[in-house]
């Protein structure tokens, strides 16, 4: 008992690590992600994306790297932009870079895992959006868009009347500051469940799985895989993250954990490109376009993701740039609390925090304190299931604290 009471309180004190460890690059990140949101107009986004042709994919590609944003979010405005006439290919452009090509993710991989993984998040996420399009040319799913145009019953997507906003008033007006105070807050409403989640299971898997279970999992794990056990590294990946349906921003430590534990630069790119095949976005993607749709979605997605961490893989093994966790150092070895440069960040960003919580708070207008949900207008069964998670690991970490004076 008292070794799994220490246990306990060595997962607790490791997810919380995990967090403090992150916390300034997550602010740092939110804050860049509203600022852009906020001060860059995006009201001819559906009209420049009817095609399927170069110049709506890097349109596409380039308003989703300015509307970063969770995994959830960015489902539910790429079902607007498909809706309002984006073509099949740059909508799916905009959902990849939306979630990949993000500046808050790249910092957090740094932190995490090195910038071996920051290039191939962001190598991978041009990539996934190459495969993606060539899977919608190769395939030509035309009846299947036409179906699901009708189910969405389209849009005109005219101009909406809005003058595109000027960003240099908005930046020193305090309309313009309650505005960006307002999107940093429903970027943090938006992902705190999953980065509490998968910062919890993270500890807990550092804490009390054994390696070996890392090594029967993933074929060749801890060692020098082959071409074969790449492959399946590649594709188990996939599996975990969706039946761990934990975020982007939330698998980064356990991602980190896997690295640790001998899983190969293949394996852990794909656990981590495998935000958007998880279990909650499937659903997702059935209550919008329907299930056809949904499982198109995830075998283009899925196929590209597979072949972009294993051409990653080996690019890096060319170039004699693979890294390796034993030069690097397991991340649950590292000093977590220490008396560094980023605990000095950490205390800079949450002031910047309070400061905009401040401004939200006191903003006018009923909409300011509303929280974004995943997709869903109502509790169904996986919002109600995310909910209990979120308790139990509210209770787990408290549970953890608490029981050091048992654990010794």
């Amino acid at each position: 008992m008292t070794r799994f009471l220490a246990q306990w309180h060595e997962a607790a004190i490791t997810s919380l690590g995990f967090f403090w460890m992150a916390l300034w690059a997550f602010v740092l990140g939110y804050l860049i992600s509203s600022l852009i949101q906020v001060l860059v107009s995006r009201e001819r986004m559906q009209r420049a994306m009817g095609k399927d042709g170069p110049r709506s994919m890097l349109l596409g590609t380039f308003f989703g790297f300015i509307s970063s944003s969770c995994s959830f979010a960015a489902l539910a405005t790429t079902r607007a932009l498909f809706q309002k006439g984006a073509g099949l290919a740059p909508s799916l452009a905009f959902l990849l870079a939306s979630t990949n090509l993000v500046v808050e993710l790249g910092f957090v991989i740094a932190i995490f895992l090195g910038w071996p993984f920051v290039v191939g998040e962001y190598a991978g996420g041009v990539m996934l959006i190459l495969f993606a399009w060539a899977f919608v040319r190769l395939t030509s799913p035309d009846r299947l868009i036409a179906r699901v145009r009708d189910r969405l019953g389209g849009g005109d997507g005219q101009h909406d009347g809005h003058s595109p906003p000027d960003w240099r008033r908005r930046l020193t007006s305090r309309d313009g500051w309650e505005r960006i105070a307002r999107t940093y807050v429903m970027e943090w409403q938006m992902v705190w469940k999953d980065v509490l989640i998968g910062f919890s299971v993270a500890g807990i898997i550092a804490a009390f799985v054994p390696r070996t279970f890392f090594q029967a999992l993933f074929p060749g794990a801890g060692t020098s895989a082959g071409a074969l056990e790449l492959i399946a590294q590649a594709l188990i990946g996939p599996v975990a993250a969706f039946f761990t349906f934990i975020g982007s921003m939330g698998n980064i430590p356990l991602a980190a954990v896997l690295f640790d534990n001998g899983v190969s630069f293949a394996g852990v790119m794909a656990f981590i490109f495998s935000d958007l095949v998880v279990l909650p976005v499937l659903r997702i993607n059935a209550r919008y376009y329907g299930w056809k749709m949904a499982f198109y979605l995830l075998a283009a997605l899925l196929s590209g993701l597979v072949l972009t961490a294993l051409l990653l893989h080996l690019g890096l093994d060319l170039l004699g740039a693979l890294p390796d966790a034993t030069l690097t150092g397991r991340i649950t070895e590292r000093e977590f609390f220490a008396l560094n440069y980023g605990f000095f960040l950490n205390l800079a960003f949450l002031g910047i925090t309070v400061v905009l919580a401040w401004l939200w708070w006191r903003a006018p207008g009923d909409g300011n304190h509303h929280h974004h949900h995943h997709g869903d207008d109502s509790p169904s069964l996986g919002t109600r299931v995310l909910q209990g998670l979120v308790g139990l690991a509210l209770a787990w970490l408290v549970g953890g604290l608490l029981v050091a004076p048992l654990a010794g």
